[in-house]
């Protein structure tokens, strides 16, 4: 029995440690790019309308600053780029005492936004490389909604005004272009969006938990797909390329920046079928464009078109991106455990809307659970509490036979027969709920929910780790104390690491979020809570019958 059990052991080890290696080891740190930026080119000889822009270096011109009531954005004259971008109710991961910077073009790294218009009859349409004027060069949210103008240079006769919208208390930009065609000839017009930036990680990412960064899109035919920095610089490009609604993004953790084709209860930019056009590329110098183009109905002479585009760059919370488009909840980024994920996370939503404190909710969360799963952890314990018994009767049996392991195995096995025990029974129902702890782990690890979100005492940030690493000590005790409540190894060596793991695992609990680390402490407890008063029980019985043959 001491092999299978080994054997076991040693699966589930397995187990473990490529888990480890898949979610959380280090991933290689990019290369640091050059000081010059190249931008290549954007779009492509089979997309109507469109036309290669030269590569080129990423200059600046005047900067045109706008702050609302929640962001704090820096637009360059230069393309009209969006290059600062700063949430201004979200602490930065380094500094809680500074605002989080999501878009940015400095300090070697770069994120920005940025959008142009293609034609194949007029190569002068303003792009990104094209220097617009501004009426100003700062504004300040006063009412609901501020709109800032910036007008290209005459191209050919056609004249073009790049407008942002933005919304008091909202994460949606709006991108409107006015185009006013006075030429002689037609004007078949491409307007691209795309969000550029580098493949270095967010900064304050943990290295023991490591989540998605990169490129992602929607659409409700092929729904979400993720496609890494990797795949795309060795040209696997395994995503819609001509789509007629969803998204296109640049996702990290807890933020992401998305260009939406169709928002909810407002018109699609794809007016009709074929008409946009995702586009993912790896360019020069580690960076990655992730952009979508739209073509647009033929614009006579002397007649005008305006188009619109709606850019979210914020957090992932849920009540935000579930409402702005289909799909957009797949952004909080539940790995391949979503199925259990995604319920588990709605359920934690409800207990908060109840207590109003994401601690208090994860704790009542972590009580529902493990009441739900009450039958079977209770067999599970029954089944280490019974081995736990005969724990004298194997010591006994393995000094009575020796060497002799066949003779052991067989009175072993002939001893669980007798008292109607199966070895295996505590770890089939533990096994069934590891996919359901999983997706709690990741609905835990993705909430931006939690971030800035206070519990109790000094825990004023529960995506943060514990400041004084009270909650990791006390998961470290629960899982030692844990290892004196089940079945003990016949096995020495196996006796020892079952001793050392629980010191082994609690070390990344030291680093993990404070309110990953309240779900397992809490769990802790309540198991150890159920096993204490299982194996009392199954004591008292033991010595009734005892008793009752004297």
């Amino acid at each position: 029995m001491d092999s299978k059990r080994l054997i076991i052991f040693i699966a589930l080890s397995m187990a473990i440690l490529l888990g480890w290696q898949h979610f959380f080891a280090p991933k290689p740190t990019p290369p640091q790019r050059a000081p010059q930026q190249p931008v290549q080119q954007i779009g492509n000889s089979s997309t109507p309308g469109s036309r290669p822009i030269d590569a080129s270096t990423l200059t600046t011109g005047q900067r045109v600053s706008v702050t609302t009531d929640v962001l704090k954005a820096e637009i360059d004259t230069m393309g009209g780029d969006l290059r600062q971008l700063t949430l201004l109710k979200h602490d930065s991961a380094t500094d809680s005492k500074k605002p989080l910077q999501l878009f940015t073009d400095k300090d070697g790294r770069t994120y920005i936004a940025q959008t142009g218009l293609l034609a194949a009859s007029n190569p002068a349409l303003p792009t990104h490389k094209t220097l617009f004027s501004a009426g100003q060069t700062s504004y300040q949210l006063n009412g609901d909604k501020l709109e800032v103008k910036l007008t290209a240079p005459d191209a050919n006769g056609v004249k073009v005004n790049k407008i942002y919208t933005f919304t008091k208390g909202s994460y949606e930009i709006g991108v409107r272009h006015e185009i006013e065609n006075s030429s002689t000839t037609p004007l078949a017009v491409t307007a691209y969006y795309r969000l550029l930036r580098d493949k270095q990680t967010p900064e304050g990412e943990s290295r023991l938990a490591h989540t998605f960064t990169g490129p992602a899109v929607f659409t409700t035919e092929d729904k979400f797909k993720k496609i890494s920095f990797d795949d795309l610089s060795k040209g696997k490009q395994d995503y819609p390329k001509t789509v007629d609604n969803g998204w296109v993004a640049m996702l990290q953790h807890y933020f992401m920046a998305a260009w939406v084709l169709n928002p909810l209860d407002r018109p699609n930019v794809c007016k009709q079928a074929k008409a946009c056009h995702f586009e993912l590329k790896s360019l020069e110098n580690n960076l990655f464009s992730a952009a979508v183009l739209v073509d647009h109905p033929v614009i006579q002479p002397g007649k005008a078109l305006a188009t619109q585009m709606t850019l979210f760059a914020g957090p992932e919370e849920y009540n935000i991106i579930s409402g702005l488009a289909t799909g957009m909840e797949y952004a909080k980024d539940f790995g391949i455990f979503h199925i259990f994920a995604s319920p588990l996370f709605w359920l934690l939503t409800k207990l908060y809307a109840l207590v109003q404190n994401w601690g208090w909710a994860i704790v009542l969360l972590t009580i529902t659970i493990k009441a739900v799963f009450y039958p079977l952890t209770a067999a599970s314990y029954r089944s280490m509490a019974k081995m736990k018994a005969l724990a004298p009767r194997l010591e006994r049996m393995k000094a009575q036979y020796g060497d002799d392991r066949m003779k052991f195995q067989q009175a072993v096995m002939e001893m669980y027969k007798t008292e109607k025990v199966n070895p295996l029974g505590g770890c089939l129902p533990m096994l069934i709920q590891i996919p359901v702890f999983i997706g709690l782990y990741w609905a835990l690890l993705a909430s931006v929910e939690l971030r800035q979100a206070p519990w109790i005492l000094w825990y004023t940030d529960l995506a943060r780790p514990d400041p004084y690493f009270v909650l990791p000590v006390i998961m470290a005790a629960t899982m030692f104390l844990q290892t004196f409540l089940n079945p003990p190894p016949t096995d020495p060596m196996q006796a020892k690491m079952m001793k050392i793991m629980p010191v082994a695992f609690s070390v990344m609990f030291f680093f993990f979020p404070s309110g990953l680390v309240l779900y397992y402490v809490v769990n802790n407890i309540l198991s150890i809570t159920q096993q204490w008063y299982i194996n009392k029980s199954i004591e008292k019985k033991n010595k009734l019958l005892a008793a009752s043959k004297v």
